[in-house]
């Protein structure tokens, strides 16, 4: 059977329930009628309508009772939502998942972070350069990379991860210039990957976590956006407690015979302030042992 949520359906269902809430009438050309509209967004036979199947057959979509749309549907319902590239392709794995009749038991992703990529990782210096899990846990990192997310030595190591770092530690606020976009794509990247890998135990452990101890997750959780990774290089804008505020050029790249470990590189052009400060981010030693970082008070949702 395929994969039940809390409070019924699948994810599949959750997915478009979701996401028609956040498209109004107005935007796919309907007229909202008279009166006051009980429900946010696309009525059920509205998306129906502009899918063009039944009322019934997509009510059984949301309610995990039909699981095995045609591409023409997938795709039908990806135009009637309004869906981008991201989540259209999102909505596609959902639909290869709900067809499974059990899921696949999950394995134990490996933590493990080979000798060579660790070369790579020091060869990289004073580049800020590290590795990170599928779930955006640090495995491996060299003195720059640690050093630029200023606070996060303040855990254990086995405790270090991106995803909780931005939502858990009080300094990833003024570290982040654009703290609010940085969030958003972090929740939206975990969405895509919980989407089509539910059981697996880091990820839930990992969610879990942040849907209890922090209010931003949990809005940014239940609105249900979903983004892949790209290899576009972009830029990424600090304000370093030591070093001021320092624009890096950032790539990252899936490393091979992995299970989804990922490399990310921080650069700066020779001569600029930003190289310099890139530099001092090397040389800068480990600082004095603090007490426990205080996190977000405990979120229960409703």
């Amino acid at each position: 059977m395929p994969e039940q949520q809390p409070g019924g359906g699948t994810e599949l269902g959750h997915f478009l329930r979701a996401r028609r809430t956040h498209i109004t009438p107005a935007d796919v050309g309907l007229t909202p009628g008279a009166g006051v509209r009980r429900t946010p967004g696309l009525r059920r036979e509205e998306v129906a309508a502009l899918a063009g199947v039944s009322i019934d057959y997509y009510t059984r979509l949301e309610r995990g009772k039909e699981t095995r749309p045609s591409l023409a549907v997938v795709e039908a319902l990806g135009r009637a939502l309004k869906l981008d590239e991201d989540e259209l392709g999102h909505l596609h794995d959902l639909v290869v998942r709900a067809a499974r009749h059990a899921p696949e038991p999950p394995t134990a992703p490996s933590r493990t972070v080979s000798p060579q990529v660790k070369q790579i990782l020091e060869n990289l210096r004073p580049s800020p350069a590290y590795v990170t899990s599928r779930t955006l846990d640090l495995l491996a990192h060299n003195t720059g990379a640690l050093n630029l997310y200023a606070g996060i030595e303040d855990w254990p190591a086995k405790q270090r991860n991106l995803a909780r770092f931005l939502f858990l530690h009080p300094a990833a606020r003024d570290l982040y210039v654009d703290w609010d976009t940085q969030i958003a794509g972090c929740v939206a990247r975990l969405r895509a990957l919980a989407g089509t890998d539910p059981d697996a135990p880091d990820l839930a452990s990992l969610i879990g976590e942040l849907l209890l101890k922090s209010k931003d997750f949990a809005k940014l959780w239940e609105r249900y956006e979903v983004t892949r990774r790209t290899h576009t290089k972009k830029q990424k804008t600090f304000h370093h407690p030591q070093v001021g505020q320092i624009t890096l050029a950032f790539q990252g790249m899936q490393l091979e015979g992995t299970p989804g470990h990922r490399l990310g590189v921080y650069t700066a052009a020779p001569g600029t302030p930003e190289y310099d400060a890139v530099v001092l981010l090397d040389m800068i030693g480990p600082r004095p042992v603090e007490r426990p970082v205080e996190t977000e008070q405990p979120h229960r949702r409703t």
